[in-house]
Order: C-alpha cells, then structure tokens, then sequence
C-alpha cells in the first residue's frame, strides 16, 4: 500500500480501496495488521522519514529506490508502534521482502538503516 501510495499519488483511502479489491483474499487478522502498519506510515510519514534520512547518511528520501524507501518506511512504522516486536524480526522480514523485490545492494543498505534507527529507538525508550 506504502508503494502505491507513493507511486500514485492517491490518497490513503483511495490506496487502502484499491489494494483490498485486488488482494482481498487476506486473513482479517492480516488485513487488520497491513492496514494498521499504512496508516502509522502514513500518520507519521514525516517523523519516519526523518528517521530514515538521518540514519541513510548522505541519502535523500526522494533519491532512493522506490521498493527501499517504502520498505523501510514500513519497517520504521513497525519498530515505532509495535515496540515490544524484537528489533531483529522486523530487520529480518524487511530484508526477506528486499531480497525479493529489490536489488542484492539493497539488502545491506536497507539492513544498515533499520539496525541504526532500531538502536536509536531502543535507546531512546530506556
């Protein structure tokens, strides 16, 4: 949704309406999770872009491909309001989904980033 949202240009109900129509087939509980993680997205797009930015040195958002900057935008909104999901099972899902929609340089990047904003956040909770 975060994808098609940025490369749309729609808004999030317009997103959420049509993505649904097409992968209707999820569980609730699955459906409820994927639209939880695009509305803190989507809430708080500028706090976690500043986040990633801020850890991706000598990267702009708007530089960055596509599939990377919407991974990690979903994986920073899951560290963010889903505090108690080890850092490490959302590093390791969002570079799953790396490896199979981006490329190999990708992976490292996108590990990189979300290991260095993981560690600022657990630093910043204790």
């Amino acid at each position: 949704m975060l994808f098609q949202s940025d490369m749309g240009k729609q808004n999030a109900e317009q997103v959420r309406r049509t993505f649904w129509a097409e992968h209707g087939t999820a569980s609730a509980e699955v459906r409820g999770f994927a639209d939880d993680l695009f509305r803190v997205a989507t809430d708080r797009v500028t706090e976690i872009d500043g986040l990633i930015e801020k850890h991706a040195e000598h990267w702009r958002m708007e530089r960055m491909a596509a599939v990377d900057r919407n991974l990690l935008r979903a994986a920073v909104a899951e560290l963010l309001a889903y505090p108690d999901t080890p850092r490490a099972v959302v590093i390791n899902e969002a570079l799953e989904i790396a490896r199979k929609f981006s490329s190999p340089e990708s992976v490292h990047f996108v590990n990189g980033v979300l290991d260095s904003v993981g560690k600022e956040l657990e630093a910043s909770t204790k």
